[in-house]
């Protein structure tokens, strides 16, 4: 099957998984693949509830709620698109923009070469050092500087940034001693608010309309995903 093919299939599949599950699903959903990668974008996905917790900035309030149903949903996302389209995930990772109404779920399928053997052979994403110096500068403030930082654009809307190497000491003991969701949430909340994407903007020459971030804490890696706006 070919990219355009699973691209459709895939965005129909989510926003009936989402509209079935928070009772309203996103009006648009955007799949980005460019292998081992590929990106599922929802523009205007908000929920009444949520609207009046948004509108209070109660943001957190939201996101452990859609954490915990994120959960349940992960496996579905997996087996279809196993099913659907023959392609083995191996990992999912997610974000939430709600101020501007949208979300966006990363994707790494299976792969015989190690991640950044894929990045690497990919062509050099422009201004791609001075993106690494920025993620270098704000991770360093946030928590440490990365051992690896590298970047590749799944299309000329979608620039996906990977970082290793992140956690410190406090971070890893956290994790162990089980409280994983109270970290990615303060980080969700730290980062996002360091990251600038107006900086980004300047840096590449163009209008960042969003900034995701998440993390795997098993494997110590972290994906940024900045989606331009169209010109």
């Amino acid at each position: 099957m070919d990219n355009k093919s699973i691209q459709a299939e895939m965005a129909s599949f989510i926003g009936k998984l989402f509209r079935d599950n928070f009772g309203k699903g996103p009006s648009s959903v955007y799949v980005s693949i460019r292998q081992p990668y590929f990106t599922i974008y929802l523009s205007d996905f908000l929920a009444p509830m949520e609207r009046v917790l948004v509108g209070q900035e109660n943001y957190s309030k939201v996101e452990e709620t859609r954490d915990l149903l994120m959960r349940e949903l992960l496996p579905d996302i997996k087996a279809a698109f196993r099913i659907k389209t023959d392609l083995e995930v191996q990992n999912l990772y997610y974000d939430w923009s709600l101020p501007n109404r949208s979300g966006l779920i990363i994707g790494k399928l299976k792969s015989d070469k190690s991640e950044l053997d894929e990045i690497s052979a990919s062509t050099d994403a422009p201004h791609k050092k001075e993106v690494t110096r920025e993620v270098i500068r704000v991770s360093e403030i946030a928590e440490k500087v990365p051992e690896v930082v590298d970047s590749v654009y799944l299309n000329d809307r979608t620039l996906l940034i990977l970082r290793e190497g992140i956690l410190v000491r406090i971070e890893k003991e956290l994790i162990k001693s089980g409280y994983s969701e109270e970290l990615r949430l303060t980080k969700r909340k730290l980062e996002k608010g360091l990251f600038d994407p107006e900086k980004f903007g300047e840096i590449l020459g163009t209008h960042i309309q969003d900034l995701f971030v998440d993390w795997d804490f098993e494997e110590d890696k972290s994906y940024i995903v900045l989606i331009i706006k169209p010109r």
